[in-house]
């Protein structure tokens, strides 16, 4: 039996989200992990080299407490596609530099989903983020 979900969202519009979202995230991600907390939801989860956390507190606990005090996100591709639920399911790989030594490579997921009661709004149910060696 196969179960088909129509997703209502044009292209268009799925790519200015994701867009949006990947210039918004990586700009508080570089500036101020702390606010990243808003972007997610208690049932959200966080993959962060392979090691899980759900909830924004221990996301957040994560992310603040990763080990360098500067980093620069730059983005090489972005991939949306639409995903069940009216949401969007974004593959990103890019570049970071960490406390202005030298260049890493990374790769990250998101699924974005709507957020209730917010027309609009989108917030991260899964974000899986992994560094490429090599």
């Amino acid at each position: 039996k196969i179960h088909v979900v129509l997703i209502s969202t044009p292209m268009s519009d799925i790519d200015q989200v994701a867009k949006a979202f990947v210039t918004h995230y990586y700009s508080q991600f570089d500036t101020d992990r702390g606010t990243l907390g808003a972007l997610y939801q208690d049932q959200s989860m966080l993959t962060f080299e392979g090691e899980r956390f759900q909830g924004v507190a221990k996301i957040v606990e994560k992310l603040k407490g990763l080990s360098f005090q500067q980093v620069a996100h730059k983005v090489d591709t972005l991939d949306p596609q639409p995903a069940p639920g009216n949401g969007i399911l974004v593959y990103v790989t890019g570049q970071l530099q960490v406390d202005g030594g030298h260049t890493l490579r990374f790769a990250q997921v998101f699924n974005l989903q709507p957020t209730p009661g917010q027309a609009g709004g989108f917030y991260v149910l899964n974000d899986m983020f992994r560094l490429i060696y090599g």
